[in-house]
């Protein structure tokens, strides 16, 4: 009895030792990619348990590294979402304070779906093809997520509350995960071979079809049809002469989450409201009789008591917008302090004939952009300018360093005898001087001596062709992929 006993037990250790050698680690360079998809996280252990465990259940190789890496950002807006939600009821007789957390809320809410649009994406992608649609709209999402953070932090500026540090604590953790996610994918897309024609300029072959599936001839022939010429879904009517009074009836009532083309035609007038498309009215297309003819028009501002996300007049985040031959006008004056005429949130949306108005203080010094672009590496937003008329009645300046990192150029444009010699306007304590990427290209006119220009580090006149056409229609926006289909007149490359 004893023999078989030893033999049993020898048995067993034997059948159990390769069990433990089997046991899985990642090699080294897996181990490198794990290790910077948590970098910088708070709890940098659990993170990587996390998303290894994710990535095991993959087919192997770095891009379900990748794929893991967006689940664990996915879990943890989820969580944060709730975490925010909480804070709710702290808010004590604070109506801006509460106003800046439900903002918050569905900023985040934005992540959450530009994170699950990235994790669909990224699965159809096969790293050894040129997918360079899918890659741009991959980055630009991620570039989305992160600027939903700030601006959720930003509705806190100038409230006398106590949510601001616990609202900032809750939301630094995703910021960082989704940051970690674009430098992972920007390393992957180094080291991954792909074919030699990969590039913007035109030569790759996209396995997307080059005029997207939202906008269809229709949709184009639309674009340029006079309002009372189009079908519409819906009229809109001062006088009732139309199925609604107003725009935002007419929003409302149309399908949520719809695949076709929703039109609604919106004839003269001026259209005192706030309007909101939400993110499941997708699809609209407003038309109106001209941007002197139909107006909409409001009054929010920070001084009268919304925070400067909840003071826009009219705001889309609902996907495939199109506006046409419609002013967007926030009438409240200088005496409001910060108040927006029009925000838009929407993936693939143009603004076509439209006219965007604000009143600035008298004399007031202006400045033609403040972007916001908050890391270097990560971040692919910025602002282009090509072929526009810049003119003023009072001193302007083209733009001035709201972020760290703002990317402003100006290319082939004309500027008026207002635009300042400096160019650019300082912002308090040179913050971001030496970082900022602001330049001009080949600009005409009275304001576009370069001579007096900023002497700042990060102020580029730029010279390189190649450099410039960084930043045209084609590259910048890969616009080549899905303007030419909404039948607006743009310039794809540079001029000449």
């Amino acid at each position: 009895m004893a023999s078989k006993i030893v033999a049993t037990l020898t048995i067993f250790i034997v059948i159990s030792l390769p069990l433990i050698k089997a046991q899985w680690q990642p090699n080294a360079f897996e181990a490198s990619l794990l290790d910077q998809a948590c970098f910088n996280t708070e709890n940098h252990a659990a993170c990587l348990s996390r998303i290894s465990a994710a990535y095991r259940q993959g087919a192997g190789g770095p891009m379900p590294i990748l794929n893991a890496a967006i689940g664990g950002a996915l879990e943890e807006a989820s969580k944060t979402i709730e975490n925010v939600s909480n804070l709710q009821s702290a808010v004590e007789n604070n109506v801006r304070e509460e106003m800046a957390v439900r903002d918050c809320i569905e900023l985040l809410n934005y992540t959450l779906d530009e994170l699950r649009w990235s994790f669909e994406l990224i699965e159809k992608i096969d790293p050894a093809v040129a997918n360079l649609h899918r890659e741009e709209s991959f980055r630009s999402w991620l570039s989305a997520a992160l600027s939903n953070q700030e601006t959720c932090l930003e509705g806190f500026d100038r409230i006398h509350g106590h949510l601001h540090v616990p609202v900032e604590r809750e939301v630094r953790q995703l910021t960082q995960l989704v940051s970690n996610i674009l430098a992972l994918h920007k390393r992957l897309r180094r080291i991954i071979s792909h074919p030699p024609h990969e590039s913007n300029t035109g030569s790759a072959t996209f396995d997307l079809p080059p005029k997207p599936t939202w906008l269809t001839k229709d949709d184009e022939k639309q674009m340029h049809e006079s309002g009372h010429a189009v079908h519409a879904d819906a009229v809109v009517a001062l006088d009732g002469t139309g199925q609604f009074r107003s725009i935002s009836e007419a929003i409302n009532s149309a399908p949520n989450n719809s695949t076709r083309r929703y039109v609604i035609y919106v004839k003269e007038g001026e259209y005192v409201e706030q309007v909101e498309v939400t993110r499941k009215k997708t699809n609209i297309v407003l038309i109106g009789d001209g941007m002197d003819k139909t107006v909409i028009s409001g009054s929010r501002s920070h001084a009268s008591g919304w925070t400067t996300f909840r003071s826009a007049t009219f705001a889309v985040s609902g996907s495939g917008f199109i506006a046409r031959d419609i002013t967007f006008r926030n009438t409240a004056g200088p005496e409001g302090s910060q108040a927006v005429a029009l925000r838009v949130d929407s993936d693939c949306s143009v603004f076509y004939r439209c006219s965007i108005e604000g009143t600035p203080l008298p004399k007031q010094v202006i400045t033609i952009t403040a972007q916001s672009r908050n890391n270097e590496s990560v971040d692919h937003s910025g602002f282009s300018f090509q072929d526009c008329f810049i003119d003023s009645t009072y001193p302007t300046y083209l733009g001035r360093p709201w972020k760290p990192y703002s990317r402003v150029v100006f290319m082939q444009s004309y500027l008026g005898p207002k635009v300042e010699p400096a160019g650019w306007l300082e912002w308090p304590e040179n913050s971001g001087n030496d970082t900022v990427f602001y330049g001009e290209y080949m600009n005409h006119g009275p304001g576009a001596e370069l001579s007096g220009r900023v002497k700042w580090p990060g102020y580029h006149i730029i010279r390189d062709q190649a450099m410039a056409s960084l930043f045209t229609v084609r590259r910048f926006i890969d616009g080549k992929s899905w303007l030419p289909s909404t039948g607006v007149t743009f310039m794809a490359d540079l001029d000449g």
